[in-house]
């Protein structure tokens, strides 16, 4: 087994996170992902709708291993009287979990600007106690806060901000003692693991036993990522997390094999390899179950209607779609299994 490259998958997952990509802006990150598959000298193609499918060489029936590079965030709704702006969740993001977050607003002119989401009334100290055990909601109670001199909706117009434009939430990397802190550990240290996984391959001259694609969706927080799939397919095989939990199995010093989701079971036999793989390589597993509310790319895949096989595998993760933590434990895990079971 060639050992995992803990700086190479850490630089790549600050790589990605350094683009934002809320679902439906991925010029930015794909670009990323292009630059970083040519240092590697690694083919790929683009997907129209955005994403990139690397070619990992190979022959025979061919897997295609996913990871995708979307993050939840925010949209522009309308700017308020006030001069804040009232906004509305892209992907599974709920208020609780993005209050007080830094935010960066992308208009569809090309300009960033820079904010806080926040509750209004916005200061505790002002706020009748009533108001204080409201939940946040994002159609009454929630904003966004520029980082601008504006004081009603027409000065928010004036610097172009208006519907439709993209809100990014702050990631805030860090890592400490192994654990690995941030937004968007949903799947961008996912597809760092990939990556890193692909170099391995490439330097070491390793053989693959089947035709495997890297494909890099970027539409998987909404659904549809992986509905379009290259013909030979015969096979995909999803890097997500795996949301850890009190009646979860899921450890993040752990990868975990997925047995079923939300919507249906993974492939017997397909996950059973993995399981095996896991085990004649020593690696350290789990099985788990994830529901209720809870997909990979996969479905996406067998619900457009592709007769494959379909199986996911992924680091531990705790508070997911929130600020989350991993440990390069689960990512070393991840990346040994994938590497294992590309190999095998």
């Amino acid at each position: 087994m060639i050992p995992f490259d803990e700086s190479y998958c850490l630089d790549s997952f600050r790589r990605l996170l350094a683009a934002d990509s809320t679902t439906g802006q991925y010029e930015e990150v794909q670009r990323v992902v292009c630059a970083m598959l040519d240092e590697l000298g690694v083919p790929y193609t683009l997907v129209r709708k955005g994403g990139v499918i690397a070619d990992l060489g190979g022959e025979g029936e061919a897997l295609c291993v996913t990871a995708h590079l979307d993050d939840i965030g925010l949209m522009v709704r309308h700017p308020n009287a006030d001069g804040t702006l009232n906004v509305c969740p892209v992907g599974g993001l709920y208020p609780f979990y993005c209050m007080a977050e830094n935010v960066r607003v992308h208009t569809r002119g090309g300009r960033v600007f820079t904010g806080t989401v926040c509750r209004t009334p916005n200061s505790v100290h002002v706020t009748e106690e009533e108001l204080r055990a409201v939940a946040p909601d994002f159609r009454s109670n929630v904003c966004v806060v520029l980082d601008e001199d504006v004081k009603s909706a027409a000065d928010v117009r004036a610097l172009g901000i208006e519907t439709g434009d993209m809100i990014a939430l702050e990631p805030r990397c860090t890592v400490s003692n192994g654990y690995v802190k941030s937004r968007f550990v949903d799947d961008k240290a996912c597809a760092a693991v990939l990556l890193a996984a692909i170099r391995a391959l490439r330097e070491n001259g390793l053989a693959l036993k089947r035709k495997v694609y890297a494909y890099f969706a970027v539409y998987e927080e909404i659904g549809h990522g992986t509905t379009w799939l290259p013909a030979d397919v015969k096979d995909i095989l999803a890097i997500d997390i795996a949301p850890t939990g009190p009646e979860q199995n899921s450890d993040e010093h752990k990868v975990s094999i997925f047995a079923k989701d939300s919507r249906f079971p993974y492939h017997w036999g397909m996950t059973n390899e993995l399981r095996q793989t896991a085990i004649d390589a020593g690696v350290d597993y789990v099985m788990d179950i994830f529901t209720p509310h809870y997909g990979t790319d996969c479905d996406g895949s067998i619900l457009a209607g592709y007769d494959v096989r379909h199986a996911a595998i992924g680091p531990g993760t705790a508070n997911s779609h929130g600020y989350e933590r991993t440990h390069l434990d689960g990512l070393r895990s991840t990346y040994e299994l994938l590497l294992a079971y590309l190999t095998r």
